[in-house]
């Protein structure tokens, strides 16, 4: 019995945690710190990229440019003329006016409907609404408004005289296009167009001699001033 005990193998101890287990820990640990700090890094900086192309975005392509209106060719139908020279009385003059408006934008332009008012010398003498619509991206559509002049307001006016000698007409046109460019819902203008123009129209041959055209474009809440501005203007 005793040699018996004297040989009986003596239990394994526990292992004893060493200085390099825990070196390889401590290691371990900062490699993953390591790891999530460049994670951390690659997921900001593609935050930081993305923005940045939206800004660009945003300032280029996406930027919301005003749209263009433009007065082609002005003509003058049912003239009719006393002796050659003097409008008659209540004779139904029109003035017909070509207009393009041209959309450079990358998303449509949703117009109202359009206004044109015709003036001699600060007198309104003429008025034609004409419908709304939409103009395509980076498209230019075309529309004829027609403006039927009241001949009795133009005749009345001490400035004919002056004009019948020098054997012209000269008036004023104010158009104004008042509509919205939406760009994926996201990105919204609200823009109106408006055009002044100063005909010159040759009585004898009631061709135009002379065009001036100056356009404005302004934001909703700037509409009402500048409409006001441009109606009191007068040819001087």
């Amino acid at each position: 019995m005793v040699e018996r005990d004297q040989v009986r193998p003596l239990a394994p101890a526990a292992d004893a945690p060493t200085s390099d287990d825990g070196e390889a820990a401590l290691q371990l640990k900062k490699v993953r710190r390591k790891k999530l700090i460049r994670c951390c890094a690659c997921i900001a900086a593609l935050f930081i990229i993305l923005a940045v192309v939206i800004i660009v975005l945003i300032f280029t392509v996406f930027r919301v440019k005003d749209p263009i209106i433009k007065l082609n060719t002005v003509s003058l139908t049912n003239l009719d003329l006393i002796n050659g020279s003097i409008p008659a009385t209540g004779s139904n003059i029109s003035l017909i006016a070509d207009v393009s408006v041209k959309n450079p934008n990358i998303a449509s332009f949703k117009y109202r409907n359009t206004t044109t008012t015709l003036y001699y010398y600060g007198t309104e003498v003429g008025d034609a609404r004409g419908p709304g619509g939409t103009a395509k991206a980076r498209r230019t559509i075309q529309m004829n408004i027609t403006v039927d002049i009241m001949t009795d307001r133009v005749l009345a006016n001490p400035n004919l005289t002056t004009d019948l000698t020098a054997g012209t007409l000269t008036m004023v046109s104010y158009s104004r296009i008042g509509g919205r460019v939406n760009m994926l819902n996201i990105i919204k203008k609200h823009v109106t167009v408006m055009m002044n123009c100063t005909v010159t129209v040759n009585i004898t041959s009631q061709a135009i001699q002379e065009q001036k055209c100056k356009q404005k474009l302004s934001q909703e809440s700037r509409d009402k001033a500048a409409h006001i501005r441009l109606k009191l203007g007068e040819i001087r």
